[in-house]
């Protein structure tokens, strides 16, 4: 990679001046700009910055009742994986649905949630809005709802008390302005994202503006292509961007690592070598995507999400719920993982998991 050493003070002056609407600028202070950004991101802090007050546990037993968008989805089951394990702290019971990937099954897994009357619902990776008749009744029953991926916005939106979730323009930022220092601002880009998630739409809006905000770099195209795309479907769509693009095409960013799981096939990987492709991602932090920044294989970063961590904020807003007081509404800064930083917060495991104590400072606001 191209990443420059980076000067930490200058970082911390820089920092603040830097935000998605970068306009055209001189090329040269735009790409320092960018360095200082991406500086800042790959520095993830080992001390807590989250909530340090809030209601302690009590006593009555609680069901929550995960609805899980597909759990065959990497970050939906670690998620919820996290809500199971800071519940049994907290001596709560979970109960989970999986929708199985099938979006018509959304609804239906949403009454069968309100019908075990639980004290509370986690809506992991579906979005609140596409639910209005039931995110309504349980409104209406007074059980609160805490989203995961459920809204583009963090906190309270769309019905839900809470919405946990890194900032996806954010995550997005970060990605394309890797990709602009990483080509030393001569980067062509190719976006891939969902057209049915809002999530994916708000972050490959804003790597399109970032590239597009790079006088010397070129947007070529955002190709919308459904997540559940099969992977033996790649190599045609490679190849027509290459007849299309020629030597003018160098990275693709996807807006999360499940899309560059799907270029890892044999004959996907080829067309990239062969064109000196370069890929990344604005999102997720999967166990695949790891292994490919670790082994210089076509992928050069990823942002990741601290899944187990959210899932104990899931716990934690719930309580608040409970307990009649604000959502926490807090959410962990974007984090860039390159091969520089890999080794830390969890990536010897293939994960981001914070080294910021997360676990005991709940577990101190819970007074367990």
């Amino acid at each position: 990679m191209k990443i420059t050493n980076f000067n930490f003070v200058t970082v911390a002056l820089v920092f603040g001046l830097i935000t998605s609407a970068f306009a055209q600028e001189d090329p040269t202070t735009f790409l320092n700009r960018a360095n200082a950004k991406i500086a800042k991101a790959m520095a993830f802090k080992n001390n807590w910055d989250g909530p340090t007050t809030g209601p302690k546990i009590a006593a009555q037993k609680k069901l929550i009742v995960v609805i899980a968008s597909n759990l065959k989805n990497n970050s939906v089951l670690r998620v919820s994986k996290g809500v199971q394990e800071a519940a049994a702290v907290a001596g709560w019971d979970v109960f989970t649905i999986d929708c199985w990937g099938v979006d018509s099954k959304h609804a239906e897994a949403f009454s069968r949630a309100l019908a075990l009357k639980p004290n509370g619902i986690v809506l992991a990776g579906i979005d609140a809005n596409e639910q209005p008749k039931e995110m309504n009744a349980a409104n209406a029953q007074n059980v609160p709802v805490v989203g995961w991926h459920a809204s583009t916005r963090i906190g309270p939106s769309d019905g839900l008390f809470s919405n946990v979730t890194a900032d996806p323009k954010e995550e997005a930022l970060i990605a394309a302005l890797l990709g602009v220092v990483d080509s030393n601002g001569k980067a062509g880009v190719v976006v891939l994202t969902d057209p049915a998630s809002l999530y994916s739409q708000a972050k490959s809006n804003e790597v399109a503006a970032v590239i597009k905000q790079c006088r010397t770099c070129s947007l070529l195209s955002v190709e919308a292509l459904p997540i559940t795309t099969s992977a033996d479907k790649m190599p045609a769509l490679l190849t027509s961007l290459q007849q299309r693009f020629g030597k003018k095409w160098t990275y693709i960013i996807g807006v999360n690592d499940s899309y560059l799981d799907l270029l890892a096939a044999p004959a996907s990987t080829a067309i990239l070598a062969n064109n000196k492709i370069q890929t990344l991602s604005a999102g997720e932090g999967s166990e695949s995507a790891y292994q490919r920044i670790r082994n210089k294989r076509q992928q050069i970063a990823t942002v990741p999400e601290p899944f187990g961590q959210q899932g104990w904020q899931i716990v934690d807003e719930l309580n608040r719920a409970f307990s009649g007081e604000k959502a926490s509404a807090y959410t962990t800064p974007a984090y860039l993982v390159t091969e520089q930083n890999i080794a830390f917060h969890g990536g010897d495991k293939n994960t981001f998991e914070p080294n910021n104590g997360y676990r005991a400072e709940y577990k101190k606001i819970w007074g367990r």
